[in-house]
This record gives structure tokens, C-alpha cells and sequence, in this order.
């Protein structure tokens, strides 16, 4: 069924068809668990993803905005070098305060890229014996935590800086 759901989301052209395959999937299970009782399951899978691309198709126009009316934005400035490094180091000293488990998790999570970054979020979630979402809440909810640690470290890095720039009477 998920071979064919991924056809259907894929020949639509939808941007993200793994992420409709799942919600299509998620919704289905949440009926059957619901007690439904469903004759057809091909038919009611059919009917549900049709559901989930016109919904998707709402989205994407929702968010779609014609090109001549974005501004031009100039390019984002990089970081300067020190402060590159204080947030690479930050970095470091946070995901080592993690967990191995979830330093291991967040790492492999953001990996690779495009089709490959896809197989290996599946591989993740079912080697930690999960469903897809809840491997994508794991890994905002470690993310979460990174970014709150190093938001902290720097400040901590500023803190301390501003006192050894104070002059000394």
C-alpha cells in the first residue's frame, strides 16, 4: 500500500510525497483504531489520499506567492569568523552534553540529503522500532534542546567577555 500511495502523491507532483504517504497512512490507522469498520481498504486508502493531495493543494496555494511580488532581499551576510567559531564551539560542548542515544539520533537525522536523507529517516525510525512522525518529534524535540543550549553558551560567552572588556579602577 505504501508503494502505491508514494506513486499516486509522486505522479501528482506533490513537493514532499513520503510526508502525504504518512498522513494518508496515519489517518487510515486512526479509523481503524477508531473501531471503523472498513469493507473496502484500498478503496477507503484511495479515497483518504485523494483527501490529503487536494488538502495539500490548498496548502501550496495558500503559501504560493506570484514572484514579481517578493522583494528583493539583498544576500544574507555570513557570521563573522569569531562569531562562527563560538557558535561551532557552543555547538560542540552541547552535543556533547546530550545523551549518546540522542547525539547518535540527531546526527544521523540530518545526514544526508534529498531521496537518500528520506531512506535513512525510514531506517532510523524503524530500527528505534517507531512510526515515521514520532521519529521527527524525537528529533525536533533533541534540536529544540541544542538550540536552547547554545543560545545559553553564547550568552554565557558574551557575558563573560563584556566583563574581561570592563575596565578594572
Amino acid at each position: 500500500m505504501r508503494v502505491k500511495l508514494t506513486r499516486y502523491f509522486e505522479w501528482r507532483s506533490c513537493p514532499l510525497p513520503e510526508d502525504e504517504v504518512d498522513e494518508t497512512i496515519n489517518r487510515v490507522a486512526r479509523r481503524i483504531d477508531e473501531g471503523e469498520n472498513i469493507s473496502n481498504l484500498s478503496g477507503y486508502f484511495a479515497a483518504v489520499a485523494r483527501l490529503v493531495f487536494m488538502e495539500s493543494l490548498r496548502e501550496r496555494e495558500r503559501t504560493s506567492v506570484p514572484l514579481d511580488d517578493i522583494p528583493e532581499v539583498p544576500a544574507a551576510q555570513p557570521f563573522p569568523d569569531e562569531e562562527r567559531e563560538a557558535r561551532l564551539q557552543c555547538l560542540d560542548r552541547c552535543l556533547e552534553k546530550l545523551p549518546i542515544e540522542s547525539r547518535d539520533l540527531i546526527l544521523k537525522y540530518h545526514h544526508s540529503e534529498k531521496r537518500a536523507k528520506i531512506e535513512l529517516r525510514k531506517q532510523l525510525a524503524d530500527g528505534l522500532g517507531i512510526p515515521l512522525n514520532a521519529l521527527r518529534i524525537r528529533a525536533h524535540r533533541i534540536r529544540t534542546s541544542l538550540e536552547e543550549c547554545v543560545r545559553g553558551c553564547l550568552s554565557r560567552l558574551a557575558s563573560s567577555e563584556m566583563k574581561l572588556a570592563e575596565p578594572h579602577f
